[in-house]
């Protein structure tokens, strides 16, 4: 932590995404520290075993650059991704920008990704080298200028399932026109029914990752699908386009979906209502704001059985899994 307090003032001189690309490429030369194995608290979903709840969620590496070190970091599930089927520039820059004061960020990216063909090279020769240390999660997305929804998800699935521990369908990014529209009941059981089609030679397990702004009657409909088609999970929850109004960072008033500190509270009482009204039969990840111990206990005593964080990372350095790892007593939650 004292080594990351020393480079953070570097690192946050340079523009968001410059030092994102940074840590990147920091993490594939093996310059950053590793966390040891994350073998402490295993818990079992979907008939395999990660080493402990505590997971990256999707956005930090789009392109599955990195995930042999992140592993090193002692996450127990590393997600990648969004993926969408062909590449996209994703949204003008500068488009991510820090919450300093109120430990957030704001990121309008847009889907920018190198598409599913770089992907599947890159997961091909992850898995070649052996099994995984955790989890591996493929979170899918959808191209911008696509006239239909479902087949984009299809082709992802299609794709990478055969190298995926378990696939995510993200319609809740605030960052692409229309997307969140996909969270209706009917268009979600479209979505679902041809994403399972297409991974039907390699099935794993589908999850939904779901926004935190949705309306009660939104809330209701996602819980009836996700029951209805028997999902394996939900990820509760992206980014949020609200804005506190205890914000005090001069960014607040940048367009996009805000994640970190700000967001800790609302997706956390989302995860319990979702819980709630899935009446506890869906597996639940929560992710939004999480970067104790005590944001760890929340999220699980919300439902949550896995838990997974971004931002954290960005204001609390690489060693921040390891940590949280380190509090978890043996049944997988932080000791009372």
């Amino acid at each position: 932590m004292s080594l990351y307090r020393l480079l953070r003032p570097l690192l946050f001189g340079l523009e968001p995404e410059r030092a994102h690309r940074l840590t990147l490429w920091a993490l594939r030369h093996g310059m950053m520290p590793g966390g040891g194995s994350g073998n402490r608290a295993p818990v079992t979903v979907w008939g395999k075993t990660a080493p402990n709840p505590i997971g990256l969620a999707a956005g930090f590496d789009k392109n599955a650059e990195a995930i042999e070190p992140l592993f090193r970091l002692g996450f127990g599930l590393v997600e990648i991704g969004s993926v969408t089927p062909r590449p996209q520039p994703g949204n003008p820059r500068p488009r991510v920008f820090r919450l300093v004061k109120d430990r957030g960020v704001i990121n309008r990216l847009g889907f920018n990704n190198e598409g599913v063909d770089a992907v599947e090279r890159r997961l091909a020769a992850f898995r070649e080298k052996g099994t995984a240390p955790g989890l591996l999660g493929v979170n899918l997305g959808k191209n911008k200028d696509s006239p239909e929804a479902a087949p984009d998800y299809g082709i992802g699935a299609k794709r990478l399932a055969p190298y995926a521990d378990y696939l995510v369908i993200n319609v809740s990014s605030p960052n692409t026109p229309e997307l969140r529209a996909l969270q209706s009941h009917f268009e979600l059981e479209r979505i679902i029914e041809a994403t399972r089609d297409a991974m039907s030679a390699n099935p794993v397990p589908l999850i939904v990752k779901i926004a935190p702004d949705l309306k009660q009657a939104d809330k209701e409909e996602i819980a009836v699908a996700a029951l209805d088609e028997a999902l394996d999970g939900l990820i509760i929850s992206n980014t949020t386009v609200t804005r506190p109004t205890n914000l005090v960072s001069p960014q607040q008033s940048e367009t996009g979906g805000l994640s970190g500190r700000p967001l800790r509270c609302p997706s956390t009482a989302l995860l319990a209502e979702m819980h709630r009204l899935t009446e506890g039969k869906i597996l639940l990840i929560g992710t939004g704001g999480v970067s104790s111990p005590q944001d760890v206990e929340a999220k699980q005593a919300a439902g949550a059985t896995l838990v997974q964080l971004y931002t954290g990372l960005v204001y609390k350095g690489p060693g921040l899994p390891a940590r949280l790892v380190a509090g978890l007593s043996a049944d997988g939650t932080p000791p009372a």
